[in-house]
């Protein structure tokens, strides 16, 4: 059974993150099935990513995300992977292995009567052909960017070594149009100087247990920040602005808790109001 990783960019406005919600859950209950049976689900980007694949493969199939991205929360990497079967069931009739108008766009014919394969997506047809055919059944603000075969255990939880996420900040006196649903914005002037200073000392291996969420529920609450950076610019995607500067909180580490990045973010900022020091960070880490 071939197992295939896809690499996916998303525009979060429009999802309640990535993991698969049921109405009335604060977090994803996929692990359920007889609960959430019958019950409303939320817009998540994994339900967008499982139906596309759904019916490309023709065949039930899990998405595993390697992160739980928050509502809102837009990703330019987030990886993901799933198993389904090779295809190798026969039936009569029907048009060749991709659905709708993806065969034709990829220079397809249909394949003679009989040699239909049941559901499923062989290693032989390519990952490259599997990703287009997935891009053409997902909503405009979902992008597989790559896809590729590997092997049955590979897990992206499990197996991701690095994570990196990025809070931009726009400090102006007038709200943000152009880019109001990828910034956040803050009209006071920030002190850099004094952010960097904070966020060095979230570098290393500490128990992040003060900047976390509540019911997090992990069993460790230690983890290891491997960069914390606080850059600073005044050019967005429109190009220059009239006012205003981004200042973009970079961290990367081997995991996160529930509302660790949000909670370090807005410590960061707390920093550059001149409201807490390295030392109040220190104090908060141990």
């Amino acid at each position: 059974m071939p197992r295939y990783k896809l690499t996916i960019a998303y525009e979060g406005t429009a999802y309640c993150g990535w993991q698969r919600q049921y109405v009335g859950e604060q977090l994803g209950g996929e692990g359920d099935a007889d609960r959430n049976e019958g019950r409303d689900q939320l817009p998540t980007v994994q339900q967008a990513v499982e139906d596309a694949v759904r019916k490309v493969v023709r065949e039930p199939v899990h998405v595993l995300g390697a992160s739980r991205t928050d509502s809102g929360v837009h990703a330019k990497g987030q990886v993901a992977a799933f198993t389904c079967s090779d295809g190798t069931g026969m039936t009569g009739g029907g048009s060749g292995g991709v659905e709708g108008d993806e065969g034709a766009a990829a220079g397809e014919t249909s394949a003679p009567a009989g040699e239909r394969s049941h559901g499923g997506w062989p290693l032989a047809r390519g990952a490259e052909r599997l990703r287009m055919a997935v891009n053409s059944r997902l909503p405009a603000d979902v992008l597989v960017r790559s896809c590729e075969a590997v092997g049955a255990a590979f897990n992206p939880i499990g197996d991701a070594v690095r994570k990196q996420y990025a809070y931009r900040l726009y400090s102006a006196a007038e709200r943000p149009l152009w880019e109001r649903n990828l910034v956040h914005h803050v009209r006071a002037e920030l002190d850099i100087a004094k952010m960097r200073e904070a966020a060095a000392e979230l570098v290393g291996e500490h128990d992040f247990a003060g900047f976390a969420a509540a019911g997090h529920g992990r069993m460790t609450t230690v983890r290891r920040v491997f960069r914390c950076d606080v850059e600073e610019g005044d050019r967005g995607v429109w190009g220059s602005r009239d006012q205003g500067s981004d200042v973009v909180i970079r961290i990367e580490g081997n995991g996160f808790l529930w509302n660790m990045v949000r909670i370090i973010a807005g410590t960061l900022y707390e920093a550059g109001r001149g409201r807490i020091d390295g030392a109040r960070v220190r104090e908060a880490l141990r």
